[in-house]
């Protein structure tokens, strides 16, 4: 408590950080470890429960419907970590750069104290070019204990930072989060060919006798839909030919209906040639009438 007592606290501060670092880098070590476990597990009782074992099972069975046998198996679970897992990726880049970081944070406190120390041993010693030297002799051992509190602030946190990189280090040995993840890939990529690859329906033949039967499936849909089409293409035709005789009916009709009309047309022309010559010969009777009275 002594040490912390006297150490400045731009020394504090600096194992303070460490610390704090050190807390979280536990924290996320555990949680990593316990997700792949967790993962895993899920394999062997229901993948519904995690939504990476979701993506990856929706994906294996879209790509192997098109590839059947031939599905890149580690590349679709290598992309489902990527796009669902990626924060636990990230989690792993941070532990693997917290050893190096923590080294690194004792060495900033180090050149730091360092820096502390050299600046309270020039002040004194600049008091020795003074005619006030011998009158400042008492004030030697506080300056002296200034500059060690700076050697201390150089040795502690680089012994906090170096406690903690190694700390780190045999808790990563121990639990290893990147052998769990590829311990878990192992285990999905198991799961997906031999419990997932059997039930899936694909257009790709697993052997000859797929394949053979694959061919005549494919022949049988195509005579189908050849029937289907000239079925189709035959009804189309009748209905033209029916649509086309029932044109021609009504243009027949049409034309018999024009005779008709022509024919009365030619009976009231001539009787109304009739009526004019008529009207003519009684207009003639009526005009030599009128002259045989003038005479």
């Amino acid at each position: 408590m002594d040490i912390i007592k006297n150490m400045p606290a731009v020394g504090i501060a600096v194992i303070a950080v460490i610390l704090i670092l050190f807390a979280i880098s536990l924290i996320i070590l555990f949680y990593v470890c316990g997700r792949y476990k967790l993962i895993s597990s899920n394999i062997r009782k229901d993948f519904r429960n995690s939504r990476f074992l979701s993506y990856v099972n929706q994906s294996y069975a879209e790509t192997y419907r098109i590839w059947g046998s031939e599905t890149n198996t580690p590349a679709i679970i290598s992309e489902g970590v990527s796009s669902r897992l990626g924060g636990l990726l990230f989690c792993e880049r941070f532990l693997n750069s917290a050893v190096s970081l923590f080294v690194t944070l004792g060495l900033f406190g180090t050149f730091l104290g360092l820096s502390l120390s050299v600046s309270s041993l020039t002040e004194l010693i600049s008091f020795s070019n003074t005619e006030e030297w011998l009158s400042v002799l008492d004030s030697v051992g506080g300056g002296l204990m200034s500059a060690l509190s700076g050697m201390g602030v150089a040795f502690y946190t680089s012994l906090v930072g170096v406690a903690c990189s190694i700390l780190l280090t045999v808790l990563k040995s121990i639990m290893n989060p990147q052998a769990l993840r590829e311990s878990m890939e192992t285990s999905v990529e198991l799961w997906l060919d031999h419990s997932v690859a059997p039930t899936l329906p694909t257009d790709r033949a697993r052997n000859d006798a797929d394949a053979i039967k694959l061919m005549k499936n494919a022949i049988d849909s195509a005579s189908k839909n050849m029937e289907k089409t000239l079925a189709s293409a035959t009804n189309a035709l009748n209905n033209t030919m029916y649509n086309f005789d029932r044109s021609i009916g009504t243009f027949n009709n049409g034309v018999h209906e024009f005779g008709e009309v022509d024919y009365n047309l030619r009976g009231t022309v001539e009787r109304l040639d009739v009526s004019i010559r008529d009207f003519s010969a009684v207009l003639k009777k009526i005009s030599d009438y009128a002259e045989a009275r003038n005479k």
